[in-house]
This record gives C-alpha cells, sequence and structure tokens, in this order.
C-alpha cells in the first residue's frame, strides 16, 4: 500500500511539510528555467558560423581563459570580427553602455533613471559624438563601420530575449516591449564621452572648494588642498628640456605652490565674491547635485577621488635581465562584473600596408581596436595626466539669457524628448551658454547640497546665477583616431603622431619598442586661459577668466631614453614646479610613483629587473603614510589597552598591508576615526575625507602642529581638543569598532576581513531584490591594497572599508620574447552570467595572478582551447 508523503506527521507539521514540498518545486523548476535560459545565451566557441559580409574566412582563437584572438585577410574582416565577438560575450554591457551615453537608460528602466538621463542629455555626449564622425580620419570611419556590422550581424542571428542573455530575460519580466536597435559608430564614440568624464580630473575639486568656502575661511580651505611635494615625490619627467631634447618647453605659468594673483581677484572666493553673488551657493548645490547624478561608468562616482589613478612604468634594457624594455601597466578603476576590459588579439594574416594589424590587449565592448597593450613591435600602457580640462563658469541669467560684460545674450535652446518606459515621454529644455550647458538647474532647485545655499537671497526675481560647464570633451574631436594609430605604430615618431590625436581624456602614455628605446608623451586638449588657474568657480560675466586656446601638442611633456633608464607614472605631476605649460595644480600627490621608483632603484641596486619584479611591485601593499604616523600613535598610546596588546600589534606592523595583515586592520580603522574625529565636524556631510593622498598630505602636515583648529572638536564647547586627543580618540575608537567586528584578539584581526570587494553587475546587480542580485554578482573577495597604495584597492573612509576602486586589469610586456608577456583582468572574458568565463580571472587578480599573453600565432594556438571560424 503507498503511502502519502507526510501521512504520519502531526497536522501542523504535515502542512508545513506540503507548503515546503511546493516551494522546493517550484525551486527545482525555476532553477531548471534559469539555467535553460542562462546557456542558451552562452555564444558558440567552436565549429562554424556565418558572418555575411566578410570577403574570406576569419578564424577565432580562444584559450582556456575564453580570451579571443581574431585572425583575418583584411581590416574590414577583422573588425567585422571583433564587433561579432564583443557582441557574443558583452552585448547587454554595450547595449547599457550606449543607452547611458545617450541619455536613454529610461527606455529600459523607466522613471527611476530619469535623473540620468536628464543630466546625460544635457551635456550632449550622444550629440558630440555624431558631429565627431566626419572629423575622423576615412580608416576611422570604415573601422567603425565594418564594426557595427559585426555586431549586427550577431543582433540578427539572436533575436531573442533569452538569446542574447539573461539580462533581457529579467528586463522581459517589467519590460517586455523593449528591442535594442541597431549598432552605429556613433554608439561607439559615445563611450569615449563617458571614459573622459569619470577620468576629467579635477572638477570634483573645484566643486569642493567652493563648498567649503561656505563654511570657511580661504586659509583652511587652502590646507585642505595641499601644494604637491615635490620635495619628496619626483614628477614624471625630472627636468625640463627643450622640445628638441625630447621635454616640454619653459613658458610662464602659475606656481603649484598656489593660483596666481590673478586668479585670487576673479574667482568665486570664501567668504568674499560667492557671498557677493546672489544665488551663488544655490547655484553651486544644483551643480553639485546634477553633475553627482552622472553614472560612473568607469570610475567610482564618490565625491573624494583624490586617490584615484593608475600606475604605469617602463624600464630600459640597461636595467633588465633581458636587455630589453619592461613595461608595467594596471589602470585604477570602478570594480564591477563584467569587468571594464574586454582582452582580446586582432591580427592580420599577413601583415601587411593594406592590413597593418598584429595587435594584443584590453580593449572596450563597444569599440574597434585594442586601447592598451602591444603589438609586434611597441608596447604602451595608460594612466591619467589629470589637466584641468573643466571650469564652471556663474552666469548671470535673466530667462534664457545670460549677461557676457554689459551686454545680454540669447543661450542657445534646445527641447529633447525622453521616452520612459511605462509611461508618458518627458521633454527637457537644454539651456547653454558660450562657455557651455547650464547643468545647475537640471535637476531642480538644490538647495541642501551646499551649507548655506538656502539662506541665499537678493538677486530679482526674474534674475538668477546658474553655472555653466565649459569641457574640452563637448567639443567634438579625433581621440577614435589615436587609438588604431597607436595599434599599427612601429617606434616612437609613429606613438607621438597616434598620441597628438589623444584628445580627451588626457592621459600619461608610456612606450617601450623591441629595438631599447623607451619614452613618455603626455598628449591632450588643455585650456589656456586668459587669467587664473581654473581652481576656483569664475564669473563668467566678466570675460576675464576665457579660454584663448590650446596647449600645443609639442609644448606637452615628454621624454624618450632618459639618462636614468626607467620612466614612471602614477598621476604624479608631470614636470617641476614653474616648468611647461600650466597643466593644473590638483595632482596625485605622488605617493605611488615615489614607492613605484623606489622599487626600482632597490630592483636595480640588487641586480637586474625581471618580469617578475615588475609583478611584485605591481602587488606592492605598502602604506607610505604609516611612517609618519605610526610613532605618534605608539607615543600617544591607546586608551584602555591595559595588556599592550593592541600597540604590539601596531610595533610589529612591516607597513605593508596584505590582506592577513592585523596591523593593517588596525591601523586602517585608525585612519579612518581620525579623518572622522578631525574633519567631521566642520565638513559639509556631502565632502567628507575619502583618505586618499591628499588626505595623507593635509594629515601630515597637521601632525606637526598639536593645537592648530582643525584638532578641536566644535561640537564640545568646555575645551579645545589637540593633536593627542584626536590620535587617544581615534585608537580608542578603532579598537572598539574591531573588538566588536573582528572578535577580542588584536593579533587575529585580518585587514582582508574589513577590506572586501565586492563585484557588482553594473545594472541588476544594484537591483535590491537579492535573488536578481545573487544571479549576477559575486564576491565577496579578501583583497590586499588600499588608498594610493600601489597595489591601489581603494575604499573610502567616509563610508567604511569596502573596496571602491581597483587596479581594472594588469599587465607587464616583454618587448624581449612577445610570448612572455603576462596580463590579467578583474573579473573574466564572458558577460554572461554563470559562464566559466564570466569570473574566472577574480581569483587570480586577488592573489596577485597573472595568465600569458600571447603574441605570435604558433604560441596562441599552443594554448587554444576553442576554434571558431566566422564564414561569408
Amino acid at each position: 500500500m503507498r503511502i502519502a508523503p507526510f501521512a504520519r506527521l502531526p497536522r501542523p507539521l504535515r502542512w508545513g511539510a506540503r507548503v515546503l514540498a511546493v516551494l522546493l518545486a517550484l525551486a527545482v523548476l525555476l532553477a531548471g528555467t534559469v539555467t535553460w535560459t542562462v546557456r542558451r545565451s552562452f555564444p558558440r566557441l567552436d565549429g562554424e558560423l556565418p558572418l555575411p559580409g566578410l570577403s574570406a574566412e576569419v578564424t577565432v582563437l580562444r584559450d582556456r581563459y575564453g580570451i579571443p584572438q581574431i585572425y583575418a585577410g583584411s581590416p574590414r574582416d577583422l573588425f567585422m570580427a571583433q564587433g561579432y565577438v564583443h557582441a557574443q560575450d558583452r552585448f547587454w554591457e554595450m547595449d547599457f553602455r550606449r543607452k547611458t551615453t545617450a541619455g536613454r537608460l529610461s527606455e529600459l528602466f523607466g522613471p527611476s533613471t530619469l535623473e540620468v538621463d536628464k543630466v546625460v542629455r544635457t551635456l550632449g555626449w550622444r550629440r558630440t559624438a555624431e558631429r565627431e564622425l566626419p572629423l575622423l580620419s576615412e580608416q576611422t570611419r570604415q573601422a567603425l563601420q565594418d564594426y557595427a556590422a559585426g555586431v549586427n550581424a550577431w543582433m540578427g542571428q539572436n533575436s531573442g530575449f533569452a538569446q542574447r542573455s539573461l539580462e533581457y530575460a529579467v528586463l522581459k519580466l517589467t519590460n517586455g516591449a523593449y528591442t535594442p536597435e541597431p549598432w552605429t559608430p556613433a554608439d561607439s564614440l559615445a563611450w569615449l564621452k563617458a571614459m573622459a568624464w569619470d577620468l576629467r580630473s579635477n572638477m570634483d575639486s573645484e566643486l569642493e572648494r567652493a563648498i567649503y568656502a561656505f563654511v570657511l575661511p580661504r586659509d583652511r580651505v587652502d590646507q585642505l588642498f595641499p601644494s604637491y611635494p615635490y620635495d619628496r615625490h619626483r614628477p614624471i619627467v625630472a627636468g625640463a628640456p627643450s622640445p628638441r631634447e625630447g621635454g616640454t618647453r619653459a613658458v610662464a605659468s602659475p606656481a603649484d605652490a598656489g593660483p596666481p594673483a590673478a586668479s585670487r581677484a576673479t574667482p568665486v572666493e570664501p567668504g568674499g565674491t560667492a557671498a557677493a553673488v546672489p544665488g551663488a551657493a544655490r547655484a553651486l548645490a544644483g551643480a553639485a547635485r546634477a553633475l553627482r547624478a552622472v553614472p560612473s561608468l568607469v570610475g567610482t562616482g564618490g565625491a573624494d577621488q583624490s586617490g584615484i589613478g593608475s600606475n604605469s612604468w617602463v624600464v630600459g634594457g640597461a636595467h633588465t635581465a633581458t636587455g630589453k624594455p619592461l613595461l608595467a601597466n594596471d589602470p585604477h578603476l570602478g570594480p564591477r562584473i563584467p569587468s571594464i576590459w574586454y582582452q582580446a588579439g586582432l591580427h592580420c594574416r599577413v601583415k601587411s600596408a593594406a592590413c597593418p594589424y598584429d595587435v594584443v590587449g584590453y580593449t572596450f565592448s563597444g569599440l574597434p581596436g585594442v586601447v592598451i597593450g602591444r603589438n609586434d613591435r611597441v608596447a604602451w600602457g595608460f594612466t591619467n595626466l589629470g589637466p584641468d580640462v573643466t571650469d564652471l563658469y556663474l552666469e548671470r541669467t535673466e530667462g534664457d539669457t545670460y549677461q557676457a560684460g554689459e551686454e545680454w545674450t540669447p543661450m542657445e535652446v534646445r527641447t529633447e524628448e525622453i521616452k520612459v518606459a511605462g509611461r508618458a515621454p518627458e521633454k527637457l529644455v537644454v539651456r547653454s551658454t558660450a562657455h557651455g550647458p547650464i547643468v545647475s538647474g537640471v535637476l531642480g532647485d538644490a538647495r541642501d547640497a551646499v551649507p548655506g545655499a538656502a539662506a541665499d537671497a537678493g538677486e530679482p526675481a526674474s534674475r538668477r546665477t546658474e553655472i555653466a560647464l565649459r569641457w574640452t570633451a563637448l567639443d567634438p574631436g579625433r581621440t577614435a583616431d589615436a587609438l588604431l594609430l597607436l595599434d599599427t605604430a612601429t617606434n616612437f615618431e609613429e606613438f607621438r603622431r597616434a598620441a597628438s590625436f589623444f584628445e580627451a581624456p588626457a592621459q600619461n602614455m608610456v612606450y617601450a619598442d623591441v629595438d631599447g628605446n623607451i619614452g613618455y608623451q603626455a598628449p591632450g586638449r588643455i585650456p589656456i586661459r586668459s587669467e587664473g588657474d581654473g581652481r576656483w568657480p569664475a564669473k563668467g560675466w566678466t570675460g576675464k577668466q576665457e579660454w584663448t586656446g590650446f596647449v600645443p601638442f609639442d609644448d606637452l611633456p615628454r621624454v624618450y631614453n632618459p639618462a636614468e633608464g626607467f620612466i614612471v607614472t602614477a598621476n604624479n605631476a608631470a614636470t617641476p614646479a614653474g616648468s611647461g605649460p600650466y597643466l593644473t595644480s590638483d595632482w596625485s600627490y605622488g605617493y605611488r610613483s615615489q614607492r613605484i621608483t623606489e622599487r626600482i632603484g632597490q630592483a636595480v641596486a640588487a641586480g637586474k629587473v625581471t618580469a617578475d619584479t615588475m609583478s611584485n611591485i605591481q602587488a606592492d601593499s605598502a602604506n607610505l603614510l604609516a611612517p609618519a604616523l605610526v610613532p605618534h600613535l605608539l607615543r600617544a598610546g591607546v586608551p584602555g589597552d591595559d595588556g599592550g596588546e593592541i600597540l604590539a600589534v601596531l610595533r610589529a606592523w612591516d607597513f605593508s598591508q596584505h590582506r592577513d595583515s592585523a596591523g593593517a586592520a588596525y591601523f586602517n580603522a585608525v585612519w579612518r576615526h581620525l579623518l572622522r574625529g578631525t574633519f567631521d565636524d566642520e565638513l559639509p556631510a556631502g565632502s567628507r575625507p575619502g583618505g586618499g593622498g591628499r588626505w595623507y598630505e593635509v594629515v601630515r602636515a597637521l601632525l606637526d602642529k598639536p593645537s592648530d583648529p582643525w584638532w578641536d572638536d566644535v561640537r564640545t564647547k568646555d575645551r579645545a581638543e589637540t593633536r593627542d586627543d584626536a590620535l587617544k580618540a581615534a585608537m580608542a575608537g578603532a579598537a572598539g569598532e574591531l573588538r566588536a567586528k573582528l572578535g577580542d584578539t588584536p593579533a587575529d584581526w585580518r585587514w582582508g576581513d574589513l577590506h572586501t570587494l565586492e563585484l557588482t553587475n553594473e545594472t541588476f546587480g544594484t537591483s535590491g531584490i537579492g535573488v536578481v542580485e545573487w544571479l549576477f554578482n559575486r564576491g565577496p573577495l579578501r583583497v590586499s591594497g588600499g588608498s594610493d597604495t600601489v597595489e591601489a584597492t581603494g575604499w573610502n573612509a567616509a563610508v567604511g572599508y569596502e573596496v571602491d576602486w581597483v587596479p581594472s586589469m594588469r599587465l607587464v610586456a616583454d618587448l624581449a620574447d612577445p610570448d612572455r608577456s603576462r596580463w590579467v583582468n578583474l573579473t573574466g572574458a564572458s558577460g554572461h552570467a554563470f559562464h566559466p568565463d564570466y569570473d574566472d580571472q577574480a581569483d587570480l587578480w586577488a592573489s596577485g595572478g597573472w595568465t600569458p599573453m600571447r603574441q605570435t600565432e604558433r604560441a596562441v594556438r599552443a594554448d587554444t582551447t576553442h576554434t571558431l571560424t566566422l564564414r561569408p
């Protein structure tokens, strides 16, 4: 006799068991459905597939990490295949990126992304990209067209939601009417605007200065923006040779120690000019709110990015074991899954003038060519130069006119229609002055973003003060030309010619070639101002701080085969103080670059530099503030540390920030509490210290001033705290926090238990729905490193210890052997959740590992695990 399940259980348990059984059955069915949906979108990696439009067969070889090496007989076939392969692995990412850069996210996600679309439409990224297309060379335009043809061929073969990716299947639940349109060249170019925006340099500092100015006098604001420490941290180009010697021409420019006299008179300044301009605080509040609403597609999106940057350096053959150069690069960008980068090789079957590509490196899905990497002759890498290429202008406006001198001039006005999934479209009126789009009123009257904004008054009802943004990347340029020219460069002059087209974002570009040469070039479209240095918002109606032109390319810093035999760039100052054209006063403060320089010097003194040396330097986690701060901490002592356990941990610490370090855990907790205790009482909530290199310099200077007002907590009315009071409070607070989080034994505390990396999908990974986030997100990973450390796993002290920027990839190019280079990506090649290549490099990346980077077809085929033939 068959017994019904659960029949012998008591009635309440029987009902509970039946419900559980139903839930389990549904879970099994759901799992099966999800598995079928997920696998249906996985790309075909072996066999043959048609790609209409090809002139001949194309071969795609993939290694065990799914990294494709593409072999074709012509540039057209090569870029068509690259578009096809990018779409195979990353089409959702590409579609999301183009919707973001066009201000059309609301077509996907409805009203929740409307603010983003309003700001991006106001900035006009897509409009600028469309204006750039006719400026490009015929070769670049053809590559963009061919790439788009490959993407569209893939789209035509994969028209269903489930065929494209899991994200489309999830989107269908709320927006089943959405259908992606064909890919266009402008879709590719608009991505370069997003990259330029995230690497736009000092605009956040300019806003932050102005925001601080409403609560602090000028001298205290200046304390929070120290000068670059040239006496301790060397610039990229150590001397200032003439252009013919490979350096930059020395011209009159503001000293980095402070703004020139003119800029003290004309910008909006603390306590004076700003207060005298009716509506200035409200306008800055609106601008801050709008500009911070723009999504960060490669950066972190945080207000404090003072430690974010990248590392790249090159060592000449005189110092290497092989006698040929070694080049390293690891750009520091926001973490996400899939990674920002996509590894690939592009090879002409027979390299010739008609088909000149034999290049391997990191690409962006959505863009043809290789961005960073090497070809058979040269290798190159990037870090952000960080020049001041944005200015905020206070504009006096009345309706759709603005004051220019004594005249009132009509604005340029256009109306945009934003389509919104699930509801009627919305109209957006975009207004621009000669300086650029008005950004302060895009998201309404944001009075709470700046202290004192709500109190502004005095302007006539019809007149307002608004903020216009001037930014070089809003002018059409030819950066796309630079990328393909880099891919085919064979010597330093061709490399420099490619760099001359790299207008935005301005980068430090390092170079090495197989003949043993090394070099550096700073390109970019960098403004020359009639007055001032761009550090403070300017009064737009005066005409005194206008852009009068751009720094000539031949006047920008460069060096070729320097006497010291190596070049280090890590967002540090490009040239010595006072030399060369004025670029910025807001450099990163050189902690990473100086540590790299020291490590190279140590390696050279001990013998010869190898690829392992370069990788070990990339993994260097030394905290370079610790030698200055720890002696003060040891002297101050930890209140309540009766057994001395905490001080013992601190004394034993070697200043490295390995994920298993107890000393790093405690020191970084103290650092966070010290920043909060010292500055949170006086700084606005949205602009508090994140803890990068700028704050290293601020606190380093304060350590020598035990009674400086910053040490005093203004919230305590009965006493004035000193440095040692602040240090003791921070140490006690950190001890209490770590005991609560990590246990009562300080020796067992581990930095990696606090400093974790969540690999978050940039769309559904933040949906707020646990099961959906589980589908797409991975981690957490315990990681080493920290802010403004060579192993730059950044964190924001105002928020927590979790990682918010990372070395987004690592590359070591060996110019002695094309098959001995090495690389690693943050996640993996695939953008398909649950695909084996979705996150198969993540653990390797977290442990400082790498995988071989092959160049020759012989070596590529030896590593091949999948072979796909694309046929006409």
